[in-house]
Order: structure tokens, then C-alpha cells, then sequence
């Protein structure tokens, strides 16, 4: 895992936009930065195309109606890291891709996601993403669905201009099981007898799906015209499949011990929606029964009243070294997917995003 630091020099690059760069100069704050500050050099590796990816976007904003625009930059423009067209760029340099179209079907990728973090926040109410108000807080509901589905109307042109059919197939499945994701999620809402079997497989569709659809794509769009073996392909579909669960994983670990400025958004948002996340579904089965009627209460009431005790429940419970330990056996299955690729900076750059992943937990 020490391979990375040897092939990327320390250098500055303000590519990365990250909260915790923009935090006052406390302990958790230099941390935060120094996590976020390793990642520039996975960015320099491929700072050009990143540039076009970024260079791109606004071209493919255009629209007639002023709001689509305007809701569109909103989100677009709202920071993050845009680590699922990073994953595509780093996929096909991985296998030696040497054309252009990586940076269309990157921007693409980020368009489906804007897409679906707009719909998110409407379903979830959420008012707060990535320290900034959201769309639907600002503009209401109806515009924010509705600038959703343009973005992603948008992302489907994209990928026909792409013009490859195995890479559009990749990506309306994604679309679709995304879907498919929310849909299931928003059914378990407030069900408190939510298995992690159950649980995993939501995160698998929500999340983990558009990070396996840019690695999957990136891979199959470098070996397009090549006699390249499926198993490399085949090995960064799983790659992105368990990099996602990963992320998501540390992500349910943070909203019982993180904060806004770590997480953009408040701590125990998942459990004021209703969500039965991996902490609080090992706490089910392991805390007292007095325990568990109080994370029922909240779950079923989708109140966050009793974050505090909750908090203390799920530590005493071991969830939080659960989820930990969940975590790391994910990111060992990603990196081990690495192994069938060739060694070189590019499959170094997925080691380390894997490892920022699980650095989100110190």
C-alpha cells in the first residue's frame, strides 16, 4: 500500500475542492487537509484530462430555460471531488487507452451523477449537501426533479455521441439499477427489521453501481479494438463494485461519529430520515432490548431526537468497529482486483483513491 508514495512526488495542485481545506486551522482540520492533500497527486497524473472533463461540463449545460442552467451550475459547481469521472480517467489509463473519447464518457459519468444527487436530495428533504444548500431547498422540489431528469435526458445524448453500444448498454442498465436502488431504499424507510444482506444490496444499486459503471465503462472503452483479455475488464468491474460498498460503508460509519464539515452534511441525517444503515442494524442484534426499542422509536418516528443516546448505544454495541471492520474487508476486495491489472502509476492512483476511502474512518 506504500507502493503510491514512491511513484507520486509531493506536489500542490488546487484541484481537489474539499471542505476541509476551507476549515480554521485545528488539529482535525490539518488532518482532514493532509488526507485530502495525498490525493493531489493521483489528480496530477492525469491533470490535463481532468481539466477537459471539467472544461466540458459547462459546454454540455446549455439550455433555452434559464433554471436548468442555473440549477444545473449550482450543483455542478458545488465542490466534491469528483472521484467517478477521476476512476474513468484512471481506468483507461490504467490499460493504455490513448484516444479521446475518455474525457466525454468521464463528463458523462459525472452528469448521471449530478442527476441522481438531485433526485436524492428531494426524496431524503435533505436542505444540506457538501456544506452548501441544496437545490430543492432553494428552488423547490418540482424544478429540482425536473432539472434531474435533464441532466440525465443530457447524459444520454453524451453517450451516443460516444457512439459505442456495449458502454450504453453499461450505462442505462446503471441507470436503471440505480433507480431500482432509490426505489427499494425508499420502501425500507423506517423498516427496522432490515437485514444487512437487505441492506448491502440497496448500497450495491444506490451507490456502488455508478462507481462500477465508470470503472467498467473506462475498461471497456480502452480495450475496444484490442485483444485484451476479458478478466482485466471483468477485474475493474468488481474493482468499482467494491469501492463503492466501500465508500458508502465509511459514509454510514460517519454519521454516528462525524460532522458537517467532515461529511457536508449534519451527523445523524440517516437516522432523522429513517434509515436503518449497517451501525444501527448490528446494534439491533447485539444491544439490549431496552437498547433497540430506543433505535426503533427513532427509526420508525424518523426523529433524531435520541442521536446522543444512539451515539452510545452503537458504540457500546461494537457497531462502529463492526462498520470498520466491514469496510476494510471491502477495500481488500477492491485492491485485490488490482492485481490482475498491469502495475503503473494509474493502477498505483486506485490504490490510493481506495485508501483515502478507508482514511475517511481516522
Amino acid at each position: 500500500m506504500d507502493t503510491y508514495r514512491h511513484v507520486f512526488p509531493a506536489r500542490i495542485l488546487p484541484i481537489v475542492s474539499d471542505p476541509a481545506l476551507q476549515t480554521s486551522p485545528s488539529d482535525d482540520a490539518r488532518q482532514r487537509a493532509a488526507k485530502v492533500a495525498a490525493l493531489r497527486p493521483v489528480y496530477d497524473l492525469v491533470k490535463e484530462q481532468f481539466q477537459a472533463v471539467n472544461a466540458l461540463i459547462p459546454t454540455q449545460l446549455t439550455s433555452d430555460v434559464d433554471l436548468v442552467i442555473e440549477i444545473g451550475e449550482h450543483i455542478v459547481n458545488s465542490g466534491g471531488k469528483r472521484l467517478r469521472p477521476l476512476m474513468v480517467l484512471l481506468t483507461t489509463g490504467a490499460l493504455g487507452y490513448r484516444g479521446e473519447c475518455h474525457t466525454h464518457l468521464a463528463a458523462t459519468i459525472e452528469f448521471l451523477h449530478t442527476a441522481t444527487l438531485l433526485h436524492d436530495d428531494v426524496v431524503d428533504h435533505s436542505d444540506m449537501r457538501r456544506g452548501r444548500v441544496t437545490a430543492n431547498e432553494k428552488w423547490g422540489n418540482a424544478p429540482s426533479v425536473l432539472v434531474g431528469d435533464f441532466l440525465y435526458s443530457r447524459a444520454f445524448q453524451m453517450m451516443i455521441d460516444i457512439g459505442d453500444m456495449q458502454i450504453m448498454a453499461i450505462l442505462a442498465k446503471a441507470t436503471n439499477t440505480i433507480a431500482e436502488g432509490e426505489v427499494l431504499q425508499l420502501a425500507n424507510i423506517g423498516n427496522t427489521n432490515t437485514t444487512e444482506i437487505e441492506y448491502r444490496e440497496i448500497i450495491r444499486c444506490k451507490t456502488a453501481m455508478l462507481f462500477e459503471a465508470a470503472t467498467h465503462t473506462g475498461a471497456v472503452l480502452a480495450c475496444s479494438g484490442k485483444h485484451m483479455s476479458e478478466d482485466k475488464v471483468e477485474a475493474l468491474r468488481r474493482f468499482g463494485v467494491h469501492f463503492g460498498i466501500t465508500y458508502q460503508l465509511v459514509d454510514d460509519w460517519l454519521d454516528y461519529v462525524g460532522d458537517a464539515t467532515t461529511m457536508g452534511k449534519r451527523a445523524g441525517d440517516d437516522l432523522a430520515e429513517g434509515k436503518l444503515t449497517l451501525p444501527l442494524i448490528y446494534a439491533l442484534t447485539h444491544a439490549s432490548p431496552h437498547d433497540c426499542t430506543i433505535i426503533q422509536e427513532a427509526i420508525t418516528s424518523q426523529s433524531a431526537d435520541a442521536l446522543p443516546t444512539i451515539l452510545d448505544i452503537v458504540t457500546g454495541s461494537g457497531a462502529l468497529d463492526y462498520t470498520r471492520a466491514a469496510v476494510h474487508k471491502e477495500a481488500e476486495k477492491a485492491i485485490a482486483c488490482l492485481d490482475q491489472i498491469p502495475p503503473g502509476p494509474y493502477t498505483d492512483a486506485l490504490h490510493t483513491l481506495t485508501e483515502f476511502s478507508t482514511d475517511r474512518l481516522f
